[in-house]
């Protein structure tokens, strides 16, 4: 998947408003589930229930077994009849206005639908545990649910770099501190100059980016190579494109909230300590 698609799920999942999950009581340990986002597919393979996904949207490619899984579209405009004709009896959907009506209308089908936040590291402790009891592995999602709660309870490190993540370029999108990576950016040491800002990403001018004067900047990629930004003259205003002081992330490991939380905090550490 090119970092542009990437970028651009990323960007309007941020930009989705998160709430606690809803859905009707299990009749049993659930056996054919389609997942309509990312983390919660991520979520499930790690609950060991990968096999029983009969369904999981075009952008859910973590783990690399999830892309053996048949794709029902889009999952932040979910296609129903698609989601339907797979069979499933426990549907996760990623909280947005439109998913909350796709599972009020699969509630009327009597299929079981779970809406959950999935914007920060707290949500996957969360839908950890909801999901458990919901496939038959409680103890499984009580186990992803504390080390995530661990992670996130220890005191963070000292700062040691002034970083801005940005996650679009035209216009200039960053994250504040409503984000999952503005926690994984904490854990690891970095200081984001836009976590003042409450929600999960916002609109900023490159100015603003300048005034802030990040030490690094922070990007997602699905390759090594600097974001094509770094080559225009605007952005060269920011003292840190100009040093070319960049620290590229990958989408696999960084694209969403997950598990694996806390190899993205040591692969973040080691990267701005190198930086410096």
């Amino acid at each position: 998947m090119g970092i542009f698609i990437v970028r651009r799920l990323l960007v309007a999942m941020l930009l989705c408003l998160s709430c606690r999950p809803s859905g009707r009581p299990a009749d049993g340990p659930a056996r054919r589930i389609v997942s309509l986002a990312p983390s919660s597919t991520e979520l499930l393979f790690a609950l060991g229930v990968g096999d029983r996904l009969v369904g999981r949207t075009t952008w859910c490619l973590y783990p690399p077994e999830a892309r053996r899984v048949p794709s029902v579209g889009d999952g932040l405009n979910p296609n129903i009849e698609a989601v339907v004709a797979r069979q499933p009896d426990l549907v996760v959907l990623y909280r947005s206005q439109l998913t909350a009506a796709a599972a009020v209308q699969l509630g009327r089908l009597g299929i079981r639908a779970v809406v959950l936040a999935q914007d920060r590291l707290d949500d996957v402790a969360h839908a950890a545990r909801v999901l458990g009891p919901l496939i038959g592995r409680k103890a499984a999602g009580d186990s992803i649910a504390a080390g995530m709660e661990a992670l996130l309870s220890g005191a963070p490190p000292a700062p040691i770099a002034r970083v801005a993540f940005v996650v679009w370029d035209n216009p200039p999108i960053v994250i504040g501190g409503g984000s999952y990576l503005d926690q994984l950016t904490t854990l690891a040491g970095g200081a984001n100059v836009f976590h003042d800002l409450g929600g999960a990403s916002a609109t900023v001018s490159i100015e603003t980016i300048v005034a802030r004067d990040p030490d690094v900047i922070l990007v997602l990629s699905d390759s090594t190579a600097l974001p094509a930004f770094a080559q225009r003259r605007e952005w060269r205003a920011i003292r840190a494109v100009r040093e070319r002081r960049f620290v590229v992330l990958p989408a696999d490991l960084f694209g969403r909230p997950s598990p694996t939380a806390p190899a993205a905090v040591a692969a973040l550490r080691r990267a701005l300590e190198a930086s410096r």
